[in-house]
């Protein structure tokens, strides 16, 4: 079974600010067409041994699989978090305009 050419990329951060630059930074390189910020969201993880409670901004990314590298790259370089969420899940349909226009954001 083939893989899917589009991808949606998560991460978070723990400023609107921050998000904000992730989000247009990801853009301008055009390793993403577009992204979404959202939050702030209540995380609750294990960290170093011990359960932690923060408020976060989620970072919705849309790329193409031969972009996906480069914007994890990106996001390792520019996220300032010691183990950065960067998580992709296939974009199995959508409407042929808006994949289409994906795949031309992501070209250059």
């Amino acid at each position: 079974m083939a893989m899917p050419d589009w991808l949606t990329v998560l991460t978070t951060t723990d400023a609107p600010e921050k998000a904000d630059a992730l989000a247009r930074g990801a853009v301008a390189a055009r390793v993403a067409a577009c992204a979404q910020i959202s939050g702030p969201v209540t995380s609750v993880y294990r960290w170093k041994g011990e359960i932690e409670t923060a408020s976060e901004w989620q970072v919705l990314f849309k790329t193409t699989d031969t972009r996906y590298a480069e914007l994890e790259a990106y996001l390792r370089q520019a996220h300032d978090y010691d183990t950065p969420e960067i998580i992709a899940t296939p974009i199995v349909r959508g409407s042929a305009a808006y994949l289409e226009w994906l795949e031309r954001e992501t070209a250059g």
